[in-house]
C-alpha cells in the first residue's frame, strides 16, 4: 500500500513538472522580410536601363548594396519584440536574389503589425572585437565585398554606382557616379553620423509567426528616392559622394525610399 502511495505521488510530481516546462518554454515561429528594388514604378533592373531623377537626369545603376540591422517587430499594443543583436545583421544587395529575403527564426509566435530597421552598422558593433563581426560584417568579407573601408575603418552602409550623362567624364572618358555612405559618429574622432532607422507600419494587415507556413513581409525600396527625399540632388553637381556633408543629404533622402507593400507566403 505504501510503496503504491510513493508512485502515486511520484506520478504526480512528474506531471506537474512536465506541465511546469511546457509553460516556462514559449512557443517561437519565423517570418521573413523581402525587398523588392524598383525606380519608380518599374523595376530597377542593373546595367544598362536608364531612369531619370528628379533633377531631370538620367542615369543607370550598376549595384546598389546595403545593410539592414536591428531589426524591432512591433506589435498591436505597442510593444516590440528586439531581434538578438547577433541574429540582426544582414546585407542585401539588388543584384543577389537569395540575399533580398531576411529570414527571422525564433521569434516570439504571435502578430506583428510594424517594423523598424536601421539601414548600416550601428556604433557598438562597428567598434567591437572581431570575434563579434561574424557573417556579414567580417571585415574581410567586407574587403571582398567592398562595404567596409580598410583606409577610413568602418562598414559603407549604402552604395550606389552607375553612370550618367550628367557627370563629367573622368580621364578615361567614362561618366560613373557613386554614393558610398558610412559613418557612425566618430570612435577617436566626432565624424558625422549617417545611421538612420526606418519605421513601417503594415497599412492595417498583420503577420503573425507560427510554427507553421512562413509569411513574408515586402518591402519596397525605391532608388529614385535617393535623389529625391528631403533634398534634391543633382548629378552633376555632385557625383562623387563619400565622407563629406552631402553623404548626410544621401542618408535622409535613402532612409525614406523604404515602403510597406504586402503580406505574402514565403515562397521557397
Amino acid at each position: 500500500m505504501k510503496h503504491n502511495l510513493y508512485a502515486f505521488l511520484i506520478g504526480i510530481v512528474g506531471l506537474v513538472w512536465a506541465c511546469g516546462r511546457d509553460t516556462m518554454t514559449p512557443k517561437t515561429g519565423a517570418l521573413a522580410l523581402q525587398f523588392e528594388h524598383v525606380v519608380s514604378a518599374a523595376p530597377l533592373t542593373l546595367g544598362n536601363a536608364t531612369y531619370t531623377n528628379a533633377a531631370g537626369e538620367s542615369f543607370t545603376v550598376s549595384r546598389l548594396d546595403y545593410f539592414v540591422s536591428n531589426i524591432r517587430l512591433r506589435r498591436a499594443d505597442g510593444s516590440e519584440y528586439v531581434v538578438p543583436q547577433d541574429s540582426s545583421y544582414f546585407l542585401v544587395r539588388a543584384s543577389d536574389e537569395a540575399s533580398r529575403t531576411l529570414r527571422l527564426n525564433n521569434l516570439p509566435e504571435g502578430t506583428y503589425t510594424g517594423l523598424s530597421f536601421m539601414v548600416g552598422v550601428d556604433s557598438l558593433r562597428s567598434v567591437s572585437g572581431i570575434e563579434q563581426r561574424k557573417g556579414v560584417l567580417d571585415p574581410g568579407l567586407g574587403h571582398t565585398s567592398g562595404m567596409y573601408w580598410d583606409w577610413n575603418t568602418g562598414y559603407i552602409f549604402l552604395k550606389l554606382e552607375g553612370t550618367s550623362p550628367a557627370v563629367a567624364p573622368d580621364a578615361t572618358g567614362q561618366r560613373n557616379y557613386r554614393f558610398h555612405v558610412g559613418l557612425f559618429g566618430g570612435y577617436r574622432a566626432r565624424t558625422l553620423n549617417n545611421l538612420r532607422t526606418v519605421s513601417l507600419d503594415f497599412g492595417g494587415q498583420a503577420v503573425t509567426a507560427t510554427t507553421g507556413p512562413v509569411s513574408a513581409v515586402q518591402i519596397r525600396a525605391d532608388v529614385l528616392k535617393v535623389f529625391d527625399g528631403p533634398k534634391r540632388l543633382s548629378l552633376a553637381q555632385k557625383s562623387d559622394i563619400m565622407v563629406s556633408p552631402e553623404s548626410a543629404d544621401v542618408a535622409n533622402n535613402y532612409a525614406r525610399m523604404f515602403s510597406f507593400r504586402q503580406i505574402t507566403p514565403l515562397e521557397r
